[in-house]
């Protein structure tokens, strides 16, 4: 047997290494909903882990083992505090697979661009961009995005060039409560922060569209060029879902480049609980969404899509000498990463989610979204039905915002202390936000294994150290 320098000098020792630690990984998944959600690094673990430069090699086994306990929590069901999905256990097998592999997706007449590609060509489809739009597989949304608005920006810039006009400052509209990789974007691309308005939101912490045809008046008065809206598909705050329609209507009738931030909101065109107010993404020029999240797919992998493929990849393709494509050989192939987007060296991450999708496909995936919505009212009839407990937000999908009220304490400070006593005791993990300038208990159902009694234990938990921090702050 050949073996390299970096190769395990016994293949059938290294073989019972990998089977053992693959059971260990296998254990902490099939017990993902008991124990504890969020347990803090020991410090003992930790100084282990941070040791000096290791110069003779040795072994690893005993720390990789030992971290499993020690994530974020986001695969127990009462991990409520931010959108992370849960991920699932098939994804395991494609990671072994890809990191066997050891391909370089960028480009070349190889399976990962074939895999890679049909994945883009499911999700246009079920995203209504149609059979012509492309797209890229990208670590998640926050690139998707800057893939997404440089495209925009380059195709803004090209048509004020065609058309004669006299290039004013590029500036773009989002909703006070859209992601911050939009304004990330901004800044990354060149256009500057202070280009992105932030259009004020309705009492739904939708965005006004009133005040976005304001807005866009205004800057055309002040000689601005404006080239861009993105709509929001379940905000990150409470879920609001932008009139996404009416703000394609106001793209179009402008002249916008029309982008949707769909992080994790656009998933749910998948089912039928939000899908109506969803349609608007088949109008949009540009979309990003997760993977990693409603999808239920292993961190990390996200995709933009684009309805233009020439526009794309007018903004990404510039190949060096070395990088010339063929008719035949590895220097073929169709579909080239790196001509859509700014790596070449790309690992193999498009095969997990094509594995994932074609294992439990599309139908189950929006049934698992349609019951994360239904579980978010459920909550919301509990805390709504419960005397200390106030919805501060709606729940357009499935994030709750709601605080332990208190005629005796600070609520701002109460409800904050109330989450962090919550995520130490590992009871369960919510988080917290502010909204109309008060904080609020953050509660987000993304997470598969979710069941109804995981909220009757949330709710007891909140109640509980509500009561006993009341105490405590009022001394």
């Amino acid at each position: 047997m050949t073996t390299g320098d970096l190769d395990p000098k016994n293949w059938d020792e290294f073989r019972a290494r990998a089977h053992a630690l693959l059971d260990d990984s296998l254990d902490k998944m099939s017990t993902a909903d008991q124990g504890r959600v969020w347990t803090p690094l020991p410090n003992q673990l930790k100084a282990q882990i941070e040791q000096p430069l290791p110069r003779g090699g040795g072994d690893v086994d005993q720390i990789l083992r030992a971290i499993l306990p020690y994530g974020v929590g986001n695969t127990h069901p009462r991990f409520f505090g931010w959108v992370h999905g849960a991920g699932a256990p098939s994804g395991v097998l494609a990671d072994i697979i890809a990191a066997a592999m050891n391909v370089n997706a960028g480009g070349r007449n190889h399976v990962a661009p074939v895999v890679e590609k049909q994945v883009i060509n499911w999700c246009a489809d079920v995203m209504g961009f149609g059979e012509t739009a492309s797209g890229l597989i990208v670590s998640g949304t926050s690139l998707a995005t800057v893939v997404a608005l440089k495209t925009a920006r380059d195709q803004a810039n090209a048509l004020a060039s065609i058309r004669g006009v006299p290039q004013g400052r590029l500036v773009g509209y989002t909703s006070n409560q859209a992601h911050s990789c939009i304004k990330r974007a901004f800044d990354l691309l060149g256009l500057g922060t202070d280009s992105l308005r932030l259009v004020p939101c309705n009492d739904a912490f939708e965005m006004d569209t009133d005040a976005l045809i304001a807005q866009i008046e205004a800057d055309v008065a002040a000689g601005h060029q404006p080239f861009l809206v993105a709509g929001t598909a379940g905000a990150v705050n409470m879920g609001a879902i932008d009139d996404l329609e009416t703000i394609a209507d106001i793209a179009a009738e402008h002249k916008l480049w029309f982008h949707v931030d769909g992080a994790f909101g656009a998933a749910g065109r998948l089912g039928t609980a939000a899908a109506d107010r969803l349609t608007g993404i088949a109008r949009a020029d540009s979309l990003a969404f997760d993977f990693h999240k409603w999808f239920q797919v292993n961190y990390e992998a996200g995709l933009v899509l684009i309805r233009n493929d020439a526009a794309h990849r007018a903004s990404f393709s510039d190949r060096a000498e070395y990088l010339r494509g063929t008719e035949r050989g590895l220097a073929g192939g169709a579909f080239w990463a790196v001509d859509y987007g700014p790596e070449l060296s790309r690992g193999f991450r498009a095969l997990k989610v094509w594995a994932h999708l074609v294992e439990h496909g599309f139908d189950a995936l929006g049934a698992t979204i349609d019951r994360n919505i239904a579980l978010a009212g459920a909550l919301r009839a509990r805390i709504v039905a419960h005397e200390r407990l106030q919805p501060m937000a709606p729940t357009p999908l499935n994030i709750n915002c709601f605080r332990y009220t208190s005629d005796r304490v600070d609520m701002d400070i109460l409800n904050t202390e109330i989450v962090i006593a919550l995520q130490e005791s590992g009871v369960a993990v919510p988080s917290t936000t502010v909204l109309n300038g008060e904080t609020a208990i953050r509660v987000n159902i993304t997470n598969h294994r979710t069941q109804e009694s995981d909220l009757d234990v949330l709710i007891e938990a909140v109640v509980e150290q509500g009561a006993r921090l009341e105490k405590v702050l009022d001394r």
